[in-house]
């Protein structure tokens, strides 16, 4: 792809956002002289989504691992418990990848269960190596989650990305597609991640990030607020190793300033406080824990002397 063709294509993408914009927040007028009426602040525990102005819930629902439980129907409805309980805390975003085994067609049990929730904001992604079988997959992953299309999709650990975000952008030129985005776990091709950022124009990125591993702190994040792209955080608590170190420790006294009353809160919300978090979203199996992370969103936020503090005593710990 030239830069010639991306810048183009980004052209485009920012007269369709314009005209998306409008059509998800019909309250965006235009002043008199012309322009844009500046966008008012997010509605307490809601993020904006920089591309568009659309506000999502701080905290969404991962599925890695906790979701994909096969055919068992006893696990499958405690999965489509987990997502009502998200869904009648507010939630919206739910993330799930063809890697995660069933947990595709978990969701799209619960989703069928639950009578199609008009609030889910479904994200999903295209993991094959073969570009030409991207769009076979991704059919595949509509069909199990039972959906019309995706709120997002994004190429998962950059495989094959050059072909993948093609395609993506061709669906959302097409009205196929809303948002595209791109992932990486655990720290991986963090160098390559950038220069995609950079050059590509995405709506989102996906990256792992709690208060212990914080690399992304030092370019990605700058770089997506920079870039007006939205950030999804993966592993908020390290597939719960994070919270279990933390069992028996006492929170500070402190952390009632800040309305956390678990870890769990405390560790989320020193990722959502950042200020270019759109989303976390961690998964979990149990109905109270995931009222315990939506609760995490709202309340008062710690500020950036606040969120050093918190690392630094996660750390000490």
């Amino acid at each position: 792809m030239t830069r010639h063709s991306v810048l183009s294509r980004r052209a485009l993408l920012a007269l369709m956002a314009a005209g998306s914009t409008a059509m998800l927040a019909p309250g965006l007028s235009r002043a008199q002289t012309g322009g844009p009426e500046p966008l008012p602040e997010p509605r307490p525990g809601l993020r904006r989504i920089p591309s568009t102005g659309e506000q999502v819930p701080a905290v969404g629902l991962g599925t890695w691992i906790t979701f994909n439980v096969g055919a068992d129907p006893t696990l499958r409805d405690e999965s489509a418990d987990v997502m009502d309980a998200f869904f009648k805390a507010g939630g919206q975003m739910i993330d799930s990848s063809p890697m995660y085994g069933s947990a595709q067609e978990v969701v799209g049990y619960g989703l069928r269960k639950l009578g199609h929730p008009q609030a889910l904001f479904s994200a999903d992604k295209v993991w094959i190596s073969s570009p030409a079988a991207g769009p076979g997959q991704i059919e595949e992953s509509r069909r199990f989650w039972d959906i019309p299309r995706f709120d997002l999709l994004q190429v998962h650990n950059l495989l094959s990305w050059e072909s993948h975000l093609e395609t993506l952008f061709a669906m959302k030129a097409e009205g196929k597609l809303r948002y595209v985005g791109i992932t990486t776990s655990e720290g991986r091709r963090h160098g390559e991640f950038e220069r995609i950022m950079a050059s590509q124009p995405l709506d989102f990125v996906q990256v792992s990030y709690n208060a212990l591993d914080r690399e992304v702190e030092r370019r990605i994040l700058p770089l997506a607020q920079e870039r007006g792209i939205g950030a999804i955080v993966n592993r908020p608590f390290r597939q719960g190793s994070l919270t279990r170190s933390l069992e028996g420790e006492a929170l500070p006294d402190w952390a009632a300033e800040i309305g956390a009353a678990t870890w769990a809160q405390f560790l989320l919300k020193f990722i959502v406080s950042h200020p270019a978090v759109t989303c976390a979203i961690p998964a979990t199996t149990q109905v109270a824990h995931v009222t315990e992370n939506m609760a995490a969103s709202a309340g008062p936020m710690p500020d950036e002397e606040m969120r050093r503090r918190m690392a630094a005593f996660v750390e000490d710990i």
